[in-house]
């Protein structure tokens, strides 16, 4: 039997996944994979730099999350819950395979602590100088402030998403903003 999936596109991501969770209605996985496969993609090319991993990555994501959909309580919403998986993803692959273990870079890395003073000159700050900013930083601490500024995560989600503690995750956003902070000075306004 043939569905109309144009009857469901209006459904909510929790409407969807509830009847997919009961059992009904298998197909509406195509729903949700054309919701967020991009936005996974973007995410997973944003940390890696490799359009083919970045592909890849991105199937392997939304069949693990499918995967594990029973496992979603609805406490976040699922765009969370399914961006905490993508990070997670790339993140793990980025320590074990790269070796880019973050403390260990952080301390080889190291900025002086600055008063955050952003506001001073945030007008001045454009997407483009940004994106070339965040280049230079290290992929967790890109995931991190993605994670909260784009996404919209709490700490503790945050946390919980990068296996850290609440204050390790505080400290490291902190840090992360910082970083920014410092690159973009130097990069952009010491001219």
């Amino acid at each position: 039997m043939l569905m109309n999936k144009n009857k469901y596109k209006d459904l909510s991501d929790k409407e969807i996944i509830s009847l997919i969770i009961d059992g009904q209605q298998k197909e509406l996985y195509s729903i949700i994979y054309s919701r967020y496969s991009r936005k996974v993609l973007d995410k997973c090319y944003s940390l890696l730099k490799n359009r083919k991993m970045a592909e890849e990555f991105t199937e392997e994501i939304l069949v693990k999350a499918f995967e594990k959909l029973c496992g979603f309580k609805g406490a976040a919403s699922f765009s969370s819950w399914l961006y905490s998986i993508t990070y997670n993803y790339c993140i793990d692959y980025l320590r074990l395979k790269k070796k880019l273990h973050y403390p260990k870079w952080s301390s080889e890395n190291e900025i002086p602590e600055i008063i955050d003073d952003a506001d001073e000159y945030l007008e001045d700050i454009t997407y483009e100088k940004l994106i070339e900013i965040f280049e230079l930083i290290h992929p967790e601490e890109k995931a991190l402030l993605l994670m909260k500024y784009h996404d919209n995560m709490s700490i503790g989600e945050i946390g919980k998403t990068l296996r850290i503690s609440d204050d390790a995750a505080k400290m490291r956003l902190k840090r992360a903003r910082t970083r920014v902070l410092y690159l973009y000075k130097e990069k952009f306004l010491k001219q």
